[in-house]
């Protein structure tokens, strides 16, 4: 049922109104109430934008716009005191403290003098946090309505903030105090596939040794503006010299891991799963996409997307267990699998479900080991509690997944670039599986994507050794 069914906006008129009289507003500070300010009002000010910044100047770290807590005096004499009907005339405010991240603010309005003639009202209006400090105080003059007014509350638009930099930096910083890891990359002959490999060993995640033609990589790096010093790069002529030789850099341990640059995926894994590149180990090879979507909590691992188009149910074993293993890389202790399907009930016209039922079965079997399953489950209950309990369905998985397990490769490649060109969603990629864990991103893919999937291959490096 909407807002506008169940709440009332009601004003006070100017009849109604008395000296003494007052109304209240508490609000605590996040940082979208921020972000949104900014965008809103265009003041971009980095005291409120950036925590380096707020701090050199003495601040614990961003703080609020000072008219942010102007803004909830707006809304009290808008919507309740005096409410509809009413018109500003005028607003004066005195700031004297700081709002930071997570401090509550608690307006209060309150009329000080009446003017019948013209209906105007005087407020006095305050701002005080948690701690009893004055954040703001002044007045405002109002015209009251002079009629009542009763209606439904407006429905508003619902405003999601994609701030893609932070959630970005948020997932970098898993590899807060781990060492670069040496990383061949093959091919690196478009922008993207050269400056992502560049940007990770800026932020310290790679050591990045280049394998293709030199020519043409350091043109391309003078056109970008981009520095090799410290770069080592490997002058090959074909692309799939270029696979092999960086496979080879794998098999003899220069280094320890691998990434796809601007080639074909299928010239990239054929000459890492060629016998002669001694890459592969006794678990199937699989991948998975690491997605941080802004309207889910936590990130949101879907496999497989990109390698195995339609898995048996003894593949999804490994694939799920190469899932897992990466989830406990990046903190996940004990992730929560939901293996998705179209319904949320076994049935033997679609393979899904029951392959499902038994995936479950073999978990609790120890046949799968490290996390909590369940399945069937369709994706709106797989990561909506809402929907999951709308259904009566109760599970430690469902509405909170952190690994999606899809069907097969066509609906988890479609799921995973409608999470990313729909949803905003950040998008790094892994393939495990191999001796050493391979960075297999998309030639549509952005450095930043790229340099993402950088990170999650060092934590697989550093977190799980024994996997590689």
């Amino acid at each position: 049922m909407s807002a506008a069914a169940t709440e009332k906006l009601e004003n006070h008129t100017f009849d109604e109104i008395e000296p003494g009289q007052s109304a209240r507003l508490t609000r605590t500070l996040r940082l979208q109430d921020i972000q949104l300010f900014a965008v809103a009002s265009g003041d971009l000010n980095p005291t409120h934008l950036d925590s380096a910044y707020a701090r050199n100047l003495g601040f614990s770290g961003v703080v609020a716009h000072s008219m942010w807590g102007g803004t909830l005096v707006s809304s009290i004499l808008g919507s309740s005191f005096p409410g509809p009907g009413t018109v500003y005339r005028s607003q004066n405010l005195r700031f004297l403290a700081p709002l930071s991240l997570g401090d509550t603010l608690t307006v209060t309005v309150t009329c000080v003098a009446k003017q019948a003639a013209s209906r105007c009202i005087t407020m006095n209006c305050e701002g005080v946090n948690q701690d009893g400090v004055r954040i703001f105080e002044g007045e405002a003059e109002v015209v009251a309505p002079a009629d009542k007014v009763i209606q439904p509350m407006p429905d508003l638009p619902e405003v999601t903030v994609n701030d893609s930099q932070r959630r970005y930096g948020n997932l970098i910083s898993l590899t807060q105090g781990l060492a670069p890891v040496r990383i061949g990359v093959a091919w690196p002959c478009s922008e993207d596939s050269l400056l992502g490999p560049i940007q990770a060993r800026n932020e310290g995640l790679v050591t990045p040794i280049l394998v293709g033609p030199r020519a043409r990589i350091e043109k391309l790096a003078a056109q970008y503006g981009a520095s090799l010093e410290g770069i080592e790069l490997i002058d090959t002529e074909f692309e799939q010299q270029s696979a092999a030789v960086a496979a080879s850099l794998a098999r003899d341990g220069k280094v320890a891991a691998l990434m796809k640059g601007s080639l074909h995926t299928d010239t990239f894994m054929g000459a890492v799963v060629s016998r002669d590149a001694g890459l592969r180990t006794g678990r199937r090879i699989s991948h998975v996409f690491v997605a941080d979507v802004p309207a889910y909590p936590r990130p949101l691992l879907i496999t497989d997307a990109a390698i195995n188009i339609e898995p048996t149910l003894e593949e999804k074993v490994d694939i799920l267990q190469n899932a897992i293993e990466l989830a406990q890389a990046m903190g996940i202790s004990t992730p929560r699998v939901a293996i998705l399907s179209a319904v949320e009930m076994v049935t033997t016209k679609i393979r899904s479900t029951f392959e499902a039922a038994a995936l479950c079965k073999m978990a609790d079997r120890g046949q799968i080991r490290g996390a909590v399953l369940d399945g069937p489950l369709a994706f709106d209950n797989a990561i909506s509690m809402l929907a999951a309990k709308a259904k009566g369905i109760e599970s430690e998985v469902a509405g909170r997944a952190d690994i999606l397990l899809v069907p097969d490769m066509e609906a988890g490649n479609m799921l995973a670039k409608q999470l990313h060109y729909l949803a905003g969603a950040l998008l790094g990629g892994v393939v495990l599986g191999a001796r050493v864990p391979l960075v297999l991103t998309s030639r549509a893919d952005t450095a930043q994507s790229r340099s993402m999937s950088c990170a999650i291959a060092q934590l697989l490096v550093h977190k799980r050794p024994s996997a590689m």
